[in-house]
C-alpha cells in the first residue's frame, strides 16, 4: 500500500510538471532529460510495485492452499466421527445424514450399541458454526461415547455431559441434544431432551411430544435432567432433526418448518428410511436454495417388526 501511494504521488507530480512546462519541452534539453528520467524512474517504481504485488499474491495463494488442506483434513476427521454402519439386530433401523453449511460444522448424530439388546442414539447441535463448533462437537462425541460405554443411564449421562461442556466452555457455548436408549427386550425407550427441537413421531405414538429433559447442555453446571419413557410398536417412526432443517429459508422470511417436514415424511413413510431421508433433503434444498444457511442434520429411526411376527405374517400370506 505504501509503494502504491508513493507511485501515485510521483505520477501526479510528473503530470503537473508536464502540464506546466509543456511549452519548454521542445526548446530545452534539460526538460527532455528530466522527463526521460522521470519516466524511467516511474517505470522502475511501477515494476517494483508489480513485483511486490506478485509476491503477495503468491504468498496469499500458498496460505489459502494451506488453509484449504487443513479444512479438508478437519472435514475428514469430522466425517469419521459419524456412524459408518448401524446396528443390524437391535430391533431398530436407522438412516442419518449431516450436511454442514460451511464445510465443517457443529451438528452431530450417533448410534451406540450396548449388550443386552440396548441401543443408544443421539442428535446434537452445538452453538456457533465453523471450526470452533466442530472442535466442541468432537468433545461432545468423545465424552458421550465414554459415558455410554461406562453404563450410565440417560439422565446421569446427560448431567455429566452437561457439567463437562460447561467446564470446557465456562458457559459461553452450549449444545442442544436429544439422547435416547432403546431396550429390545421390552420395546421401551428412555430419553432426555436437552433443549433440542421436539422429535416427530409417526405410527402408534403419532403426535406425542418428547419434551422431558431440561435446558441445553453447558449452560448451568448443576442441571438435573428429567427422563421420559415410552413404548414403541412395530413400524413406529421417530424423526430427529436439527433446526437447520426447520429454519431453512429463514433469510427469505419463509421457514421450512416442522409441519412441512412432518408432511414430507408422512408422504413417504412406507418407503425405506434411506429414501425418506433423500426426499427430506431434496425438499429442504428445493425450498431454501442450494446454499445452506445452517448445518442440516436428520436421523430417522423405525421400530422393526419382531421376527416372530414376520414369520406369522409370511405363513398367513401363504395360506
Amino acid at each position: 500500500m505504501r509503494d502504491r501511494i508513493y507511485l501515485l504521488i510521483f505520477m501526479m507530480g510528473a503530470g503537473v510538471l508536464l502540464y506546466v512546462g509543456r511549452g519548454y519541452i521542445a526548446m530545452s534539453t534539460y526538460a527532455t532529460f528530466a522527463l526521460t528520467f522521470a519516466g524511467t524512474t516511474a517505470a522502475a517504481v511501477l515494476g517494483m510495485v508489480l513485483y511486490r504485488v506478485q509476491l503477495e499474491l503468491r504468498a496469499s495463494r500458498h496460505e489459502l492452499a494451506r488453509k484449504e488442506a487443513e479444512l479438508n483434513f478437519a472435514l475428514e476427521v469430522q466425517q469419521a466421527l459419524f456412524p459408518r454402519q448401524f446396528p443390524a439386530d437391535g430391533g431398530l433401523e436407522f438412516s442419518g445424514v449431516c450436511v454442514p453449511a460451511r464445510g465443517i460444522g457443529g451438528d452431530y448424530y450417533d448410534v451406540l450399541e450396548r449388550s443386552g439388546g440396548r441401543v443408544g442414539f443421539a442428535i446434537a447441535d452445538i452453538s456457533g458454526k465453523g471450526i470452533s463448533a466442530a472442535i466442541l462437537m468432537s468433545n461432545v462425541h468423545a465424552v458421550l461415547r465414554t459415558l455410554y460405554d461406562a453404563g450410565h443411564p440417560a439422565g446421569e449421562l446427560c448431567s455429566q455431559l452437561n457439567r463437562q461442556l460447561h467446564r470446557v466452555t465456562y458457559g459461553s457455548q452450549f449444545a442442544t441434544e436429544f439422547f435416547a436408549e432403546w431396550s429390545q427386550r421390552d420395546r421401551s425407550l428412555t430419553y432426555v431432551n436437552a433443549g433440542h427441537p421436539t422429535p416427530i413421531l409417526l405410527g402408534s405414538r403419532s403426535g406425542e411430544q418428547l419434551q422431558a429433559g431440561g435446558p441445553p447442555l453447558g449452560l448451568f453446571p448443576g442441571t438435573e435432567f428429567q427422563v421420559g419413557r415410552m413404548l414403541l410398536q412395530p413400524g413406529d417412526l421417530i424423526v430427529l432433526y436439527s433446526d437447520g432443517i426447520t429454519e431453512a429459508g429463514e433469510s427469505f422470511e419463509r421457514e421450512f418448518g416442522a409441519t412441512r417436514l412432518e408432511a414430507v415424511v408422512k408422504e413417504h413413510s412406507e418407503k425405506p428410511l434411506d429414501e425418506i431421508r433423500q426426499h427430506v433433503v431434496k425438499a429442504v434444498r428445493d425450498w431454501s436454495g442450494a446454499e445452506l444457511e445452517d448445518d442440516m442434520t436428520l436421523l430417522l429411526i423405525r421400530a422393526e417388526r419382531p421376527a416372530a411376527d414376520s414369520r406369522q405374517s409370511a405363513v398367513g400370506s401363504r395360506q
